[in-house]
């Protein structure tokens, strides 16, 4: 076969694929509308505040972010066809705020992450590197991850706020939305996210009045090019911070929750997904876009809020890009005044969505799995013509062994000293490193160091009585 007829066969598979996400899209789209809508919004409480925060700071462009940021959900909706977030790098949006960042400084620090993750993504490296950790410890990171977003809502968004006072934005607020939460957790046909959101921006819009409203303000592209010294205090000051949880968190972590989450569907792998966020950043940067990543938290999040598919981020792309073509700037005064009492709960919720992952760990965890077969289903779905049509779909079935009471204790061991490493320093990477050691130690490392420290004591002093051999028989030859 020629190389061209390989291509074409290659292209026509990745077309058959393409077709099938798609298609899958818009049907679960056309069979559940409204949760899909609020899906998409289950991020809006990691996006809003650091966005906000960033644009008051000057330190992100706000309508360029709104319509890059939108571009690639749609763009990542259409190619994955799950609801992949697109959200802010953490770690160099904290940096960005606290020493008041140029625009060209915040993108300078994206262009090292992402210039990173490209390189260690087309090089196989990064693929690589997944192999080698254990599930435990990837886990570790989902969970941590959780619990830092519960954390952070909690002294971030919810613990300023006061009982009664402002009266759009209170305690008192933030107990209705997690009574109404609750409430309607079982309740499916309840768009809760989309429901919430609808209320923050009505007392937002009362809150900011006529004045602060937003008005017809075009998006005007504009280029941003750092200097020297401007990229190396973004580089070194914030992205090479966030290279660690960029590929921890928003590759390693969320490619394995979407297996999680998605079992039957064919998801995107590491290399996928690190070539994505190193494109958004290296495209998008260069307009004053802020720093994005795919993050488990967001992931998490919109799945816990309903999304089931890529339509749910599509929809949400082409909101935010209407926003940012139509509104531009002028949507910062809205935003400032969203309810922080929302935010909060939502990202509280998000974040234990996320925490559920470490509940399988030793039960359905996909180094658990011993056999796995794809059973052939047939769905009926009537339309509006009334006629029945057919649809078959694979759902695979997995069969997981048994862990041991002392293998459960060692691997939830080392979930646990991953995740409390992670909260006690907030670095992704130390938890990393420390998972990785508690692994290695149960694993038998110490011994398997004294073994070879034993052997290599023992051959040098085989070598020392060796050489003591030598030299006396030496000296018996000269006396001879």
């Amino acid at each position: 076969m020629s190389s061209s007829d390989q291509e074409e066969g290659r292209d026509g598979k990745y077309s058959e694929k393409l077709k099938r996400i798609n298609r899958h899209n818009f049907e679960t789209l056309m069979k559940d509308p409204l949760q899909e809508i609020s899906g998409s919004l289950g991020d809006l409480g990691t996006l809003l505040p650091l966005m906000i925060a960033l644009a008051i700071n000057n330190s992100i462009s706000l309508s360029t972010t709104l319509v890059f940021s939108g571009l690639w959900n749609i763009v990542t909706g259409l190619l994955f066809g799950i609801p992949l977030p697109v959200q802010p790098m953490k770690a160099i949006a904290a940096v960005a705020i606290s020493r008041d960042f140029s625009i060209e400084e915040t993108t300078s620090a994206g262009f090292t992450t992402s210039a990173f993750v490209l390189l260690i993504s087309a090089t196989g490296m990064l693929q690589k590197f997944t192999k080698h950790i254990p599930i435990p410890v990837v886990k570790g990171i989902q969970v941590g991850a959780g619990l830092s977003l519960v954390v952070s809502a909690g002294t971030s968004l919810l613990q300023p706020l006061h009982w009664v006072h402002p009266r759009a934005d209170n305690l008192c607020w933030a107990i209705f939305v997690f009574l109404a939460f609750l409430a309607t957790g079982r309740v499916k046909s309840i768009p809760y996210a989309f429901v919430m959101f609808g209320i923050g921006v009505i007392l937002a819009i009362v809150v900011a009045g006529r004045e602060r409203l937003p008005h017809f303000s075009p998006w005007v592209p504009r280029a941003y090019v750092p200097s020297v010294k401007q990229f190396s205090t973004g580089a070194l000051e914030a992205g090479l911070g966030q290279i660690p949880l960029t590929t921890l968190n928003s590759i390693v972590a969320v490619v394995a929750l979407a297996k999680q989450r998605f079992p039957d569907r064919e998801t995107p792998g590491v290399t996928d997904v690190g070539v994505s966020v190193a494109l958004m950043n290296l495209v998008g940067g260069w307009f004053g876009a802020m720093p994005v990543c795919h993050g488990s938290g967001g992931l998490a999040a919109q799945y816990g809020f309903g999304a089931r598919s890529g339509a749910s981020i599509v929809i949400l792309g082409c909101f935010k890009m209407l926003l940012g073509l139509v509104f531009g700037e002028s949507l910062i005064e809205l935003l400032r005044e969203y309810p922080r009492s929302l935010l909060g709960v939502m990202v509280v919720v998000a974040g234990l969505e996320l925490v559920k992952v470490g509940e399988e760990l030793n039960t359905k965890a996909s180094d658990l799995v011993v056999d796995e077969d794809e059973d052939l289903i047939s769905e009926a779905s009537d339309h509006s013509s009334g006629s029945l049509t057919l649809a078959a779909r694979t759902m695979k079935r997995k069969e997981y062994r048994r862990v041991s009471s002392k293998e459960g204790m060692n691997r939830w061991n080392v979930m646990l000293m991953t995740v409390g490493a992670l909260l006690a320093f907030k670095n992704d990477g130390v938890g990393f490193l420390v998972g990785m050691l508690v692994h290695w130690t149960q694993a038998g490392l110490p011994e398997w160091i004294a073994e070879k420290i034993q052997g290599i004591s023992q051959w040098t002093k085989k070598g020392v009585h060796r050489s003591d051999s030598d030299v006396s028989d030496g000296r018996q030859a000269l006396l001879g």
